[in-house]
């Protein structure tokens, strides 16, 4: 028994209790724990496999307790669904399995722990299952109300464990290779440490979530199945995302929290990936992709191609139609299970889906009410008490032409679908061709309607996105081939959201650059969401991927984007320490232009004692005024970034209600190091970043009247 004895040891060196090997410690042990025995407290785990691995997850509290509670109802588990991590998984007791509820994954196992054990090389503590823990509760019950110890026994896979006392309790793995002749616990490996009850081992536990929820928000992933640089999924993220929530929820709004005013954002992931690439398009291209550098090729397949896919008409389809039924079965589901759900609903798209989203928004309709009974008419133009084209006509003094229209059979739509060639072959001259395509162009951004095109009449909703002077035209002038619906998008039916999205969340967003190639130089001031009042876009500075949106909508003015506070208050301290450096240098160099110009002056001074007295009296009263207002004009671009918060609010158009729309994150001082170091990172960084969740949460909660306990600067 000398092996056991230098194991005991060893495991009493790194778990202080009583030797082993003294009696009179075992009599203590024994007179101490004698007759005094308690059940152990069970807690819930479930097992995830990550890495390739199994782990074992232990369940909030909250919902352990759930659990516990419905185990010991004495009712039959088979059947019994109890709901967890904020409804978000069912666990059905009986089968003892985990489902999630709002998206497609894999079951995991879900086990009633008491007992856990782990060796040299685990990270965590494994639970035994529930047979085997509850034949080890039954020994350990008897070893203790007898006072007698040393108790072994035999796990279903010829393992052998050994309670030596409360505190000491081994697990043996029989040694590879071993034969036949039943070789005893002393010839085997290294013990592991065994555990009873989850009060005794190393695991966060966390409190759960509140149940009030307050507002929801779909989250859309972009290109690819991955969504981190640790390939993680859409899923996996968003949970990442809600976390940090739930922490800035308690650090942030915690009067709110306290006074019982608001609960949780729920954030939910919406996947269009895997239903793009169930459709067969993988097995297509695997046919036409080249043999050589195999992964690079599979990589740019699975991901990058899915822009390409977008720009398709037949995938574009797919797309829009699984993003939009996804969002609306994940909302349905969700009122279901949440019948008492008063919030608000806001959606938020990652890189491309951020694009996805924002034609959607487009193509919606400001009515919800009566879906089905509306008609689809292509005749957009002519409805309610809008004049005629004769009338119309008539106010731009041209009558005389309307018998052409009449002959020709062109009515209004017919007229906003014209071009200047159309019109020159049907015999009108130049002027009227202009007053003409003028006033039905200027017409139309002011009622906040684009001209139909063919999709209209198959109930497709008109973009109201304005434009400058192209209005879906095709390239030859001919107006026969229609490509877009507003503002460039592919030819296809843009689904119907079956609610109103508060607020449209952007992160790292292409928006503006595909709004930029396909043609469109400017939106209207006056251009906003038909169902959507909120739009904010948000990215990080060294992002490569994300545009800003301003600038198109105001091209004529150039100003920065609004800097999203450090969630900890004030500017990061190297942002800070660039600025002030910055301002330093300024003040240096209008110091030393000063001194050179009034020492140049001095130099060329007349040498009349008395000319030289008033001129110096005089530079001394007027010198301060130019040296001041000289480097105001020469420091007005470089000093504007600091003084922007002080300048006179920007009009941003409506796209956000009148607010601005372009919010950069603070980098870190390591990524200001190296920019291109940084800039994958930097585009996948939103799902961890405080900055950017607190700026969710704060214009969700602004909406209902509810502020942070101190506003950030």
């Amino acid at each position: 028994m000398s092996s056991v004895e230098s194991h005991q040891e060893q495991l009493t060196q790194s778990d202080p209790s009583p030797s082993p090997n003294s009696c009179s410690s075992f009599e203590l042990i024994d007179m101490d724990a004698g007759n005094l025995y308690e059940p152990v407290s069970p807690h819930w785990f479930y097992c995830k496999i990550i890495d390739s691995k199994e782990t074992w997850i232990p369940f909030n509290s909250e919902d352990s307790q759930q659990l516990e509670e419905a185990y010991g109802s004495g009712k039959d588990c088979n059947g019994r669904v109890v709901p967890t991590d904020g409804g978000r998984y069912d666990v059905h007791l009986g089968e003892r399995m985990r489902y999630a509820v709002y998206w497609d994954e894999q079951a995991s196992e879900v086990r009633r722990c008491t007992w856990f054990y782990k060796g040299d090389k685990d990270n965590k503590y494994v639970p035994y299952s529930e047979s085997f823990s509850q034949a080890l509760e039954e020994t350990y019950m008897r070893a203790v109300t007898l006072d007698e110890w040393k108790k072994k026994l035999e796990s279903p896979n010829r393992e052998i464990i050994i309670l030596h006392n409360p505190k000491l309790m081994v697990h043996y793995q029989p040694v590879a290779g071993s034969d036949d002749w039943g070789s005893t616990p002393t010839e085997q490996g290294r013990p592991r440490t065994v555990k009873r009850g989850v009060e005794n081992i190393s695991v966060d536990i966390h409190c759960g979530e509140p149940l009030q929820i307050d507002h929801l928000v779909f989250v859309v992933h972009g290109i690819g199945p991955a969504c981190d640089l640790r390939f993680r999924s859409i899923v996996q993220c968003v949970n990442d995302f809600r976390s940090v929530s739930l922490n800035l929820l308690q650090t942030h709004f915690k009067k709110a929290q306290e006074n019982q005013q608001i609960g949780r954002v729920e954030f939910l992931p919406v996947n269009w990936h895997s239903p793009l690439h169930s459709t067969g398009v993988d097995v297509d291209l695997q046919r036409i992709t080249l043999p050589s550098i195999n992964r690079l090729r599979h990589f740019t397949n699975d991901t990058i191609l899915d822009v390409f896919f977008y720009n398709s008409p037949t995938y574009c389809q797919t797309i829009v139609d699984t993003v939009a039924s996804e969002m609306n079965r994940i909302y349905t589901l969700f009122l279901q299970r949440n019948p008492d759900f008063k919030g608000g609903v806001s959606i938020a798209g990652h890189s491309l889906g951020s694009l996805i989203l924002f034609d959607i928004l487009t193509n919606q309709k400001d009515s919800l009410g009566d879906i089905d009974s509306e008609k689809d008419s292509p005749n957009i133009m002519d409805q309610g008490d809008t004049p005629t084209l004769e009338e119309d006509l008539k106010k731009l003094q041209l009558s005389e032409f309307f018998s052409i229209f009449e002959k020709e059979k062109v009515d209004k739509e017919a007229l906003a679908l014209c071009t200047d060639k159309d019109l020159q072959q049907m015999g009108i001259p130049l002027g009227p061709r202009k007053k003409i395509l003028n006033y039905f162009r200027t017409r139309e951004n002011s009622m906040g309607i684009n001209r139909p095109t063919p999709q209209s009449a198959s109930g497709m909703n008109m973009s109201n996105m304005p434009k400058e002077s192209e209005f879906c035209s095709s390239a030859d002038g001919t107006g026969n081939d229609y490509l877009d619906v507003g503002i460039g998008q592919v030819s296809v039916k843009y689904p119907r959201l079956i609610y109103k999205p508060e607020i449209f969340f952007a992160f790292g967003s292409p928006i503006g650059m595909f709004l930029t190639v396909r043609g469109l130089k400017r939106i209207d001031p006056n251009y906003k969401f038909p169902t959507c009042k909120g739009f904010f876009n948000i990215y990080h500075p060294f992002d490569p991927v994300a545009y800003r949106i301003e600038p198109m909508v105001v091209p004529e003015v150039e100003f920065e984007p609004m800097l999203i506070p450090h969630h900890k208050g004030r500017k990061r301290m190297h942002l800070e320490l660039r600025e002030g450096l910055t301002r330093m240098s300024m003040d240096l160099k209008n110091n030393l232009l000063g001194s050179l110009r009034m020492a140049w002056k001095s130099f060329t001074r007349a040498p009349y004692p008395a000319l030289q007295a008033s001129e110096t009296a005089e530079e001394t009263e007027t010198e301060p005024v130019s040296s001041l207002e000289k480097p105001s004009d020469v420091n007005t671009e470089e000093t504007s970034v600091a003084v922007k918060d002080e300048v006179p609010p920007i009009n941003v158009g409506m796209l956000n209600g009148g607010q601005r729309i372009d919010y950069v994150l603070q980098e870190k001082p390591i990524e200001s190091f190296n920019e291109y170091l940084f800039a994958l990172q930097s585009h996948l960084c939103y799902w961890e970043s405080e900055d950017t969740v607190l700026l969710v949460l704060k214009e969700i909660y602004q909406t209902k009247g509810i502020f942070l306990d101190q506003p950030l600067q």
